[in-house]
């Protein structure tokens, strides 16, 4: 058994329709212990309460198997901030799927979010396997997400064609490519058509 922590974005109040929730649903269809907590105040996020979010559901995974932590997009700079911050826990996790990145030049443009613009990346060392995924013509990170964070973070990065965010406006409810990756680590991800 695998145990999956799925962390969402801003603004995201777990939708059913979201491929977050339609892989949470199917991982525990499939036996697997899943996690997708509702953040606190999704609208008007804080990440000292995020952090502290990430720690508690880090601590409670499952420790009798692997464990894989999937983040969407505010929640891909969250992680990057906890390994900034060298946050406990992270060291266990076996493997990491980050999707649809938004860019710090995006974050600080909205105060809500501000204080989430990513740590300086060219220092952190990702804490076990990672993976990015991310539209090429995602609107909340222009510069692209290999050039924003790929290539920075020096992680294999998958850019998908006309996937925008990752979201449901880029039709991304049922995502039968990520439930593939949670599966398997060495699947392939392809969009949504």
């Amino acid at each position: 058994m695998t145990a999956y922590l799925i962390l969402h974005g801003w603004q995201n109040h777990r939708p059913a329709e979201h491929w977050q929730h339609w892989l949470a649903d199917r991982l525990t269809e499939l036996g697997h212990d899943v996690a997708y907590p509702q953040l606190p105040d999704p609208d008007d996020p804080e990440i000292d309460v995020w952090l502290g979010e990430l720690a508690r559901h880090l601590k409670a995974l499952d420790g009798s198997g692997r464990r894989v932590v999937v983040a969407h997009s505010l929640s891909v700079v969250l992680w990057l901030h906890a390994v900034a911050r060298g946050l406990p826990g992270l060291g266990d996790v076996d493997r990491v799927l980050l999707v649809g990145p938004p860019s710090g030049s995006v974050l600080v443009r909205h105060s809500e979010v501000a204080a989430f613009a990513p740590p300086p990346l060219g220092s952190l060392t990702m804490p076990g396997p990672t993976r990015l995924v991310a539209g090429d013509d995602d609107p909340y990170c222009p510069e692209g997400a290999a050039v924003g964070y790929g290539d920075p973070l020096g992680i294999p990065t998958d850019l998908l064609a006309g996937a925008g965010h990752l979201d449901l406006d880029a039709g991304y409810g049922p995502w039968p490519a990520v439930l593939e990756w949670c599966l398997d680590a060495g699947a392939k991800f392809k969009p949504n058509r």
